[in-house]
């Protein structure tokens, strides 16, 4: 069957077209240009915003009209690439006719710019050879950007985030830090030094109540040490509020045993 097909296809005498013609109207139906396209024209046709193309054919084979299963329209751009085929119905009698109106111009149209772009004839045929022929060069009004959409934005590639880290924390010298160390140790240091300046006393400091008060400071300190290292302003708050009334309350239990001590001696 193929075989037979490709010989029937081979011994059909090729479709052309006869009496084509290329009308351009204006909005108020008036004639601007009337073109016969037995010959390509030497120059393009120009179509404005309102203006309507209008183009009639008859395919023909042997002197006889036919109806190709396929006949489309190219326009194609050259310079950039881009073609829109639209398709053309053609009657049994192989009459044909194809209306470009500007003001409502078909999807298939490609994007166009002040340059021509070349429209061919496209015939494709079950039982005649394809065909292709050139028709006229066609230059359209320029297209126009889409509207852009509100959230257009949202869509596009953002430029890269680039994270700017905070720079090293700047450590005082070690001499600086160690004399603001004993500045704050001072105090415990010079408790000390009493202490051991009355040794006839330690008995009497070694009491419960100042030992209890002696062991509050030292919470003291060891809170705010806590609170350098891990706590929050709120904890610290919290904790030195219970811590404080505690040592008030052993302060003056400590301050009561001393008085008695020395009204004793």
């Amino acid at each position: 069957m193929l075989l037979i097909l490709a010989a029937t296809i081979a011994s059909a005498a090729a479709l052309s077209i006869t009496a084509p013609k290329a009308l351009v109207l204006s909005s108020d139906g008036s004639q601007l240009r009337s073109e016969s396209l037995v010959n390509p024209p030497s120059t393009p046709i120009t179509l404005h915003s309102t203006d309507t193309l209008k183009l009639t054919f008859t395919v023909q084979e042997k002197d006889q009209g036919v109806r190709p299963h396929q006949t489309f329209l190219r326009f194609y751009d050259a310079d950039s690439g881009e073609e829109g085929i639209q398709p053309v119905r053609v009657s049994a009698s192989g009459k044909a006719k194809f209306d470009l109106n500007m003001a409502r111009p078909p999807l298939s149209l490609p994007p166009t710019t002040d340059k021509p772009i070349h429209v061919s004839l496209i015939l494709g045929s079950f039982t005649h050879p394809p065909a292709k022929i050139y028709l006229f060069d066609l230059v359209l009004p320029e297209s126009q950007p889409p509207p852009q959409h509100p959230d257009e934005a949202s869509f596009h590639v953002l430029p890269e985030i680039q994270h700017t880290f905070r720079p090293e924390q700047k450590v005082p010298p070690k001499a600086i830090s160690a004399f603001f160390a004993g500045l704050v140790v001072s105090p415990w240091l010079v408790l000390i030094t009493l202490y051991s300046s009355v040794p006839q006393k330690l008995t009497h400091i070694g009491s419960p109540n100042i030992l209890g008060f002696i062991t509050l400071l030292a919470a003291f300190e060891t809170l705010l040490l806590w609170y350098w290292v891990d706590l929050r302003l709120g904890q610290v708050l919290l904790y030195g509020a219970l811590l404080g009334s505690l040592t008030v309350a052993a302060g003056n239990r400590a301050l009561s045993s001393v008085a008695k001590w020395r009204v004793g001696k």
